[in-house]
C-alpha cells in the first residue's frame, strides 16, 4: 500500500472508531441494549469499569447494563445518564487494530435516591475490525473524581422518551 493510501486508510479508521465511541455513549444514554452490545467484539471483549466490574466478555457487562439502565420504580427509570466524551487520541496499530484514549464527563441522576452524581474519568480502549466494522475489544475506564449531591424536593426530574436509533 502506498503512503497516501495508508494515510487515507488510517484516517478512515480513526473516523470510524470515533463514531463507534460516540454511538456507544449514545446507546448508554438512550438505554439501547442492542446498540451497547454492538459496540464490542462478538467474543472475548475485556471490559473493566472499576466498581461496576471487570469482565472477559461483553455478555456479563450487557447484563449489568440491562439491570442498572433499565431498572424502573413506579414506571420511571431509576437512573438517567449523560455521557459526554472527547479529547480522543487514536493510534491505528495495524490494518485491523487500534488503541485509543478518551476523556469522559459523566452525569447521573438517581430518581429514587434523589441524587445527582458528576464524574470525570478516562477510557483506554483497544479496537478491532470485525466483520467490516470497528468494535471495542478492550474497554477500561478509570474514574478521576466524582461528586454526589442530593436533589432537593423542590427539583422536578422529567424524563423524555427513550428510543434507540
Amino acid at each position: 500500500m502506498d503512503t497516501f493510501s495508508a494515510q487515507i486508510a488510517a484516517l478512515t479508521a480513526i473516523s470510524d472508531i470515533t463514531a463507534l465511541k460516540h454511538n456507544y455513549w449514545r446507546a448508554c444514554d438512550a438505554k439501547d441494549v442492542d446498540g451497547f452490545r454492538a459496540s464490542f467484539i462478538t467474543d472475548g471483549a475485556i471490559i473493566d469499569y472499576g466498581p461496576l466490574g471487570t469482565f472477559d466478555d461483553a455478555a456479563p457487562m450487557v447484563a449489568v447494563f440491562e439491570r442498572v439502565a433499565l431498572a424502573k420504580v413506579d414506571g420511571r427509570y431509576v437512573v438517567l445518564d449523560m455521557h459526554t466524551g472527547g479529547h480522543p487520541e487514536i493510534e491505528v496499530t495495524g490494518p485491523d487494530s487500534a488503541r485509543g484514549r478518551w476523556s469522559l464527563r459523566f452525569r447521573q441522576v438517581n430518581t429514587v435516591q434523589r441524587t445527582e452524581t458528576v464524574s470525570v474519568g478516562e477510557y483506554h480502549d483497544e479496537s478491532r475490525l470485525e466483520g467490516g466494522k470497528w468494535r471495542m475489544s478492550v474497554c477500561r475506564f478509570t474514574q478521576h473524581w466524582s461528586i454526589t449531591r442530593p436533589i432537593g424536593d423542590d427539583v422536578v426530574v422529567a424524563e423524555g422518551v427513550f428510543a434507540a436509533g
